[in-house]
């Protein structure tokens, strides 16, 4: 997604507020319907159909189409360095073919349930196509992906359906209670918990209900700044028209060109901008949801209520247990006046963390700032395409010798910073001059707009080199945890040690790819995300050990203080670890509310482990 520096805001809205004493000012708009995103989506791997990484025959690779700042041009040194850190020999010739579509498992029988469905949907709206089918069975984790390329998924969904609106969705969940089906909510399919992946044991009917045609902006709010939008709308269609009435959400994730709001919710998503906008939790002001009992909603919005057990607080990080979320209530902000980028190098990850723990007590954060450790930063130097020309060598070489000769760091060590500033032109000024005075008393030196910017655009980009390791016997996945500043560092290092010794231990071969970065601040500490893969060639089930080594990892950050997840959720992955930080009353609680609300567990997406062992205990799976 491009981005870069923003003309002026429009006037601020105070100059649309009505005349003291008028009586039910009308301040909502309602824009025409916009057309659906046309883009084709990859249909074995992240991202857009055009666009991936492939290697030429001298080595080098490109990312194709033109969506991206380092789109179509040649990148020599990515492979190499990847190769490097693996100790293996990922080139062209070494390939690792997908043999993409896999075998897609036979739907079950349900001819009375789609007659009765098509009395209400259209022709178009329900599917039961293999490819349709397939892809709404899973999301993105490594283990999905090499599943659909290189082996195959147990179970998947029997139809598909593609609700218009709300009333559509009522009368859906009828209809599967009435015939006994299994309804699992999907958004953007992009999540990395295993949260779609089906239970082999599942043997009603699975209806995948892919929310994307519900992505309707219904009204706007530009005077009490709020909107009303369909959960099926994703990251970049929000973007796109709330930006035409002036306004932003402000909510950035990393999957923000497919993910959706619906998901967002279901997952209590975080965004790259939250230290300006907050997290998903601080932007819903309300929701309607679909559930088993009935339609969960609410006559009005107002700012801030103490109004009891609000059940909308149920659906953050209800990961399509308790129903579907079909229109949110958002807040929304004026797009920023200015928009900048930046980037600070820093001696190394100790530093780079002192850096941020007094730009957070300085009242200046910005709206992104995240370091990135050693690997990642020469993970991103690896991205850079060839200097052309002669100026373009000199330059890079004298850039070389100021950070290495004359600040003294060492190229083994150094981290860098990547920000980005947004606000008025008074807010980004103050914003700025602070964080480079409080980078240079940790050892920091100025990097520049150019690299900051590239460094925001690889994490759109990130997910595309991932399955070009896969096509080159690699198997890479990232897994995420907050943490409190005092842990930080112990829990880093811990898990990095727990990686080696666990790839060591296995006898696998090459070298461990193991990377992260702190990428979310608050006042409390911080969220660390890290990449994690090694060369599986020649390995039996490379993604068990995968999945073990992560589990390993996982013990490191429970063991460290950290979080089980700061934003990717639960889902299935993670089920094994509930037990670990809720108390037993606690998951007897959340078993509970699911009894209550969904009795016969008409929702079975079975995420959050306590919710999966209610179908066992049902011998449901």
């Amino acid at each position: 997604m491009a981005h870069g520096k923003r003309d002026a805001a429009p006037p601020p809205a105070s100059a649309n507020l009505p005349p003291r004493g008028s009586r039910a000012p009308v301040t909502r708009i309602t824009p025409p319907p916009a057309a659906l995103p046309l883009d084709d989506e990859s249909k074995d791997g992240w991202g857009f159909a055009d666009t991936r990484f492939v290697v030429k025959p001298n080595g080098s690779v490109v990312l194709t189409g033109d969506r991206y700042n380092i789109s179509n041009v040649e990148l020599p040194s990515l492979l190499p360095w990847i190769s490097g850190i693996l100790s293996a020999p990922l080139s062209y010739g070494n390939r690792n073919e997908p043999h993409y579509p896999p075998a897609v498992p036979a739907a079950r029988e349900a001819t009375a349930l789609i007659d009765e469905l098509r009395t209400f949907l259209d022709e178009d709206q329900v599917s039961t196509d293999d490819l349709v089918r397939l892809r709404r069975g899973h999301g993105h984790t490594g283990a999905e992906i090499w599943a659909i390329r290189y082996e195959h998924l147990d179970r998947v969904p029997d139809l598909v359906v593609f609700p218009l609106s709300h009333d559509e969705v009522v009368k859906l969940t009828d209809v599967a209670k009435k015939h006994g089906a299994c309804l699992i909510p999907f958004g953007g399919g992009t999540n990395v918990t295993d949260a779609l992946r089906l239970s082999i044991d599942e043997q009603r009917v699975v209806i995948a209900v892919d929310m994307r045609r519900m992505n309707k902006v219904l009204w706007i709010d530009t005077v009490n700044r709020m909107a009303c939008i369909e959960a099926g709308a994703t990251g970049r269609h929000i973007v796109a028209e709330l930006a035409k009435h002036g306004m932003t959400m402000g909510h950035e994730p990393d999957s923000l060109e497919f993910s959706t709001l619906g998901g967002w919710i279901a997952t209590n998503a975080s965004g790259m901008k939250k230290n300006r906008y907050g997290n998903i939790e601080d932007l819903v002001l309300d929701m309607q949801v679909v559930t088993a009992r009935g339609v969960v909603e609410r006559p009005q919005v107002a700012p801030r209520e103490s109004v009891g057990s609000n059940p909308k607080n149920f659906m953050f990080g209800s990961e399509g247990n308790y129903g579907i979320v079909t229109t949110a209530v958002v807040k929304l902000f004026p797009v920023p006046e200015v928009q900048r980028y930046g980037s600070v190098l820093l001696p190394d990850l100790e530093r780079g963390l002192a850096f941020l723990y007094d730009l957070q007590q300085s009242g200046a954060v910005p709206s992104s700032v995240r370091v990135m450790d050693n690997t990642q930063f020469h993970f991103g130097q690896a991205l850079k395409p060839k200097a052309a020309g002669v100026l373009a060598k000199v330059k890079s070489t004298a850039e070389k010798l100021v950070v290495t000769k004359v600040k003294g760091y060492d190229p083994n060590r150094m981290v860098v910073a990547t920000i980005v500033f947004e606000g008025t032109k008074e807010e980004v000024d103050f914003q700025e001059s602070t964080l480079y005075r409080i980078a240079e008393r940790h050892g920091g030196m100025k990097a520049g707009a150019t690299n900051g910017e590239r460094g925001y655009q690889l994490t759109f980009g990130i997910a595309y080199i991932r399955d070009l390791t896969f096509e080159h016997w690699a198997i890479a996945e990232s897994f995420e945890t907050s943490v409190p500043w005092s842990r930080a560092l112990e829990l880093y290092d811990r898990v990095h040690r727990r990686v080696l010794r666990e790839h060591e231990q296995r006898r696998l071969p090459g070298k461990p790819f193991f990377t992260g970065r702190i990428t979310q601040v608050y006042p409390t500490g911080v969220c660390i995300y890290f990449y994690m893969g090694f060369y599986a060639k020649g390995v039996d089930d490379p993604v068990r050990h995968y999945s073990e080594m992560e589990h390993a990892a996982r013990e490191e950050i429970l063991a460290s203080g950290g979080s089980l997840s700061h934003h990717h959720g639960v889902g299935k992955i993670r089920q094994d670890f509930v037990k670990e930080i809720y108390s037993e009353g606690s998951r007897e609680f959340a078993k509970q509310v699911k009894q209550a609300v969904d009795p016969e567990n008409l929702f079975g997406a079975a995420n959050h482990g306590v919710l999966g062992q209610i179908q066992i205990e049902r011998g449901e799976g």
